[in-house]
């Protein structure tokens, strides 16, 4: 049950941060994979800051606040070609 509780809030963090960033989703599929790396880069930065979320909330949080930091380092990387 972990394991499903894991993709849903990769998806539901991958379509927040993608409809903050520009304005719409990835697709079920892409959703859910920059959820999960936004939930790695969050965690990464999170733990850089010393600051810590609990709960499925908290980890909610961290994996958008991590997949709009990494779409915004994309569309840095794309606007420098």
């Amino acid at each position: 049950m972990n394991f499903i509780a894991f993709l849903i809030i990769g998806a539901v963090a991958g379509w927040l941060a993608g409809n903050l960033m520009k304005g719409g989703g990835f697709g079920l599929l892409g959703n859910i994979v920059v959820g999960i790396l936004g939930a790695v880069v969050g965690g990464w930065l999170f733990g850089m800051l010393g600051v810590s979320a609990g709960g499925m909330i908290g980890s909610l949080v961290t994996a958008v606040i991590g997949a709009v930091v990494l779409l915004w380092i994309v569309g840095l990387v794309k606007k420098g070609k």
